[in-house]
């Protein structure tokens, strides 16, 4: 079967980690001998280089250099790299295959099975580019699993025995989540999630860049901005402010452009001053999912913080702010997620083997070894994750009452338990209507200017009058993905008309993932 892993696909830099003979969860370290890997990939010829180097090789080669990939996830927009062109889904396979080599190399395994996560804000085409990157990679990924639920698990395994509510604040490099989530001995239940896909410590090194590039300007220097390779420079100055103001008062920068030369100080007010308008909105989240959850802030018994942008200074305090308590440091905030998705993983082939477990037990009851996590393998038999879905789904049907206007019908309302089936009841709107036109949505607007068509399909329906009865049915398993039938209620008995086949706008079909597949095969990744 080769080994199984878990997998943190981070936007700035990544980690990966497997389940040990001792039933211990470890960060597998890269070729250079890091925990996390940097999310860069450098073209360089047929070489796709990932990592450190690539990182290091931004400023003199910004061209040929992609980063932040996993904000292009599910948008089909495409990176262009010379005569070449590369969706978000090939980039990251790219990393996911330098991250499933050398894993191989330090296990000395197989690697061809993974638990991969994403942001709890992710959305379906995102999660189903994730998925589809997997598969170009060479992976078999047997779950895709949110972020903040990942990093629960990996503090949860050691605290099951006490049920308690948990609040997971996590801020990457480039998405932010929060979510609220109950764990105990059954497991782990999601209660409410909310977040913003495009809000992470990347946008807190843009403020930093505009501020060192004006001051740059008012001392005559030119516009950095204009310059790929000087803007490169930028933004590797400017994440370094940031991670010296996590532990000191203030730091200086060297710039130097057009015969110019400047030092500039930034102070931690400053830098606090400047990205003040972002931390709001994170604070804006935390009321909002505590809403959601119809919770106060005494009932939330820790918050743990997950994500590298955690660490600067003003998070923690924040959290204290709002939640009348402080932070718990009680997990890796770069390696939970990694960590937790090994866990995950290694819950899946429990359950899938249960009976095999409970007959080893049987017979060798004091085998104290059978463990993952420090818990027993018997009690994780019974060990559940149900998460919530991060956005309402429906589709667009017509309002008679406003004059046949299109409205978006939600299905399946944000923070509805998952997997799950939910339903909804609609009419055709003319007599022997041959054809069904499904739209997917995704949003909470009813106007549908406001929502995402995730996909469409039709299918043929028998000559009924206007007004015949059908039922949707929405499906959303447990890799956030929904599947979609259609079922007609005008017989006695509920006929199932049939699976629609939804074209996603924003997604590669079936035979695109196997082009790709084979394309990545012919590149070589260092």
């Amino acid at each position: 079967m080769g080994k199984v892993v878990g997998i943190d696909l981070g936007t700035t830099y990544s980690a990966i980690a497997y389940i040990n003979k001792y039933g211990k969860p470890e960060i597998i370290p890269n070729r250079e001998g890091e925990r996390i890997t940097p999310s860069v990939v450098l073209f360089d010829e047929d070489t796709a280089i990932v990592g450190s180097i690539a990182k290091r090789s931004a400023v003199a080669n910004p061209l040929d250099t992609v980063q932040f990939v996993k904000r292009r996830m599910g948008d089909q927009k495409e990176f262009y790299v010379g005569d070449e062109s590369y969706t978000a889904e090939e980039i990251t396979a790219f990393i996911l295959k330098r991250l499933k080599e050398d894993a191989e190399t330090v296990l000395g395994d197989t690697v061809s099975h993974a638990v991969i996560t994403v942001p709890a804000y992710f959305n379906d085409a995102q999660r189903k580019a994730t998925q589809d990157a997997g598969q170009i990679a060479g992976l078999n990924v047997l779950r895709i699993i949110n972020e903040p639920t990942a990093a629960a698990l990996a503090y949860g395994l050691d605290n099951i025995e006490k049920q308690q509510t948990i609040l997971v604040y996590d801020l990457g490099g480039g998405t932010f989540d929060v979510t609220l989530m109950r764990l105990g001995k059954d497991g782990i239940e999601v209660i409410a999630t909310d977040g913003d896909k495009n809000l992470g410590g990347f946008d807190w090194d843009n403020e930093i860049m505009k501020f060192l590039n004006q001051e740059f300007q008012n001392q005559e220097g030119p516009n950095l901005f204009d310059d790929p390779t000087l803007e490169q420079d930028l933004r590797d100055k400017a994440e370094m402010v940031k991670k010296t103001l996590s532990t000191r008062s203030k730091t200086k920068v060297f710039l130097s452009a057009g015969g110019k030369n400047a030092d500039i100080t930034i102070t931690l007010e400053k830098f606090q001053e400047i990205t003040q308008h972002l931390l709001a909105k994170t604070g804006d989240t935390l009321e909002i999912v505590l809403e959601d959850a119809k919770l106060s802030w005494k009932d939330v018994d820790k918050v743990l913080l997950v994500g590298g942008s955690t660490r600067m200074k003003a998070v923690p305090a924040l959290i204290e702010q709002v939640t009348g308590q402080s932070p718990s440091g009680e997990v890796h905030p770069d390696e939970a997620v990694a960590i937790g998705a090994a866990l995950q993983g290694a819950l899946l082939q429990i359950q899938q083997k249960s009976s095999d477990i409970v007959e080893i037990k049987r017979q060798n009851a004091d085998l104290v070894e059978l463990q993952v996590g420090g818990v027993d393998l018997v009690e994780l038999q019974a060990f559940q994750i149900k998460d919530v879905n991060s956005h309402s789904m429906g589709i667009i049907s017509v309002d008679s009452s406003q004059g046949m206007r299109e409205v978006n019908s939600i299905v399946l309302p944000k923070n509805t338990a998952i997997p799950c089936k939910t339903s909804g009841d609609f009419f055709t709107v003319q007599d022997r209507q041959a054809l069904l036109r499904v739209q997917v949505t995704e949003g909470e607007d009813s106007d549908p200017k406001y929502v995402k068509i995730l996909g469409e399909g039709t299918m043929p329906l028998p000559p009924y009058p206007k007004g015949s009865p059908l039922e949707v049915v929405f499906e959303y398993d447990s890799d956030g993905i929904v599947h979609v039938t259609v079922f007609d209620l005008v017989s006695r008995s509920k006929q199932r008309l049939g699976e629609l086949k939804i074209k996603r706008t924003s997604n590669l079909d079936e035979q695109e993932v196997k082009n790709k597949q084979q394309k990545l095969s012919g590149l070589s990744v260092s």
